[in-house]
């Protein structure tokens, strides 16, 4: 299929460059991997201007620790950060997400703040950067800003990203000696988007964190379910005061993946299974990052 729509195609040296480009054109659309952007040139659902590719500015292509957090550039790949001996050692369950993401093939393209930018509800990168408390790094017209994960996600396909704006990278912070588990569901043979997406964190102390995608709008933290688990065993009582929480928190639908009742079932079974395993790898125990637990 070929792309019938025109449009000029930019592909900026500079970062600066780039935001100008953006400045001056009424519908630009980034590109960086282009798994979602030229999907959505040859479907029609995209009728840009002005495609700004930014495959050449220089540094944002790097995981770096640095000022207390892991820096991870708008053009690193999820095989990149697969790779990561950074991502390993501190954020493991990000390469675990980031495991789980369509085909080898797709993960060498695919950019994690491409995800992230096309804020489907499905996105895999959304659950584990919430429970990691990343913040999204823009630049645009008016300058350098972050903006928190739990404030990025609008609705679908709708984000925080002003006019202009350009998303240059994701910092996470040092989350400390932690446990932690992304869960998905999809078919269990080839790839798939997320029927379910579950991520936990887990600290010392009995802080647990959790985030749900594919059962709602939006990815999203789910307080109510942490300030229950605060300091609480993972014990029978614990599991059955669990269920009704996990149903007053999702709103999923029925969709050619999958019934509503299918993800409300799913979503209280893969909780307890991540909860379990994040506790277990806090401790040192538990399934290797990126071995699934359903």
């Amino acid at each position: 299929m070929t792309i019938a729509s025109d449009f000029d195609y930019r592909r900026p040296a500079t970062l600066e460059e780039a935001v100008a480009l953006l400045a001056g054109c009424d519908r630009p659309l980034l590109l960086a991997g282009g798994t979602d952007v030229i999907p959505w040139l040859r479907n029609g659902l995209a009728s840009p201007g002005m495609v700004v590719d930014i495959k050449a500015v220089p540094g944002l292509d790097r995981i770096e620790w640095r000022d207390g957090a892991v820096h991870i550039g708008s053009l690193v790949t999820f095989s990149d950060l697969i790779a990561s001996e950074e991502v390993a050692a501190t954020i493991p369950v990000l390469a675990e997400a980031s495991h789980t993401v369509a085909s080898v093939g797709v993960r060498n393209r695919a950019t994690l703040v491409g995800n992230l930018c096309s804020a489907v509800p499905s996105c895999d990168a959304g659950p584990a950067l919430l429970v990691l408390d990343a913040a999204v790094e823009v630049v645009g017209p008016d300058g350098q800003r972050g903006i928190p994960i739990t404030e990025w996600f609008r609705g679908v396909r709708r984000t925080s990203l002003g006019p202009g704006e350009i998303v240059t990278g994701i910092a996470i912070p040092d989350p400390g000696r932690h446990g932690a588990c992304y869960v998905k569901l999809s078919r269990y043979r080839g790839e798939d988007l997320a029927q379910v997406g579950v991520a936990v964190l887990v600290r010392p102390g009995g802080e647990s964190r959790v985030a749900f995608g594919a059962v709602a709008p939006v990815p999203f933290r789910a307080p109510a379910i942490e300030e229950y688990l605060a300091g609480r065993a993972l014990d029978d009582d614990t599991r059955a005061g669990l269920a009704p929480l996990v149903d007053a928190a999702i709103s999923p639908i029925d969709d050619m993946r999958a019934s509503k009742e299918y993800r409300y079932h799913m979503s209280r079974v893969m909780l307890l299974r991540g909860l379990a395993a994040a506790a277990a790898r806090l401790e040192g125990g538990g399934p290797p990052y990126g071995e699934q637990v359903i």
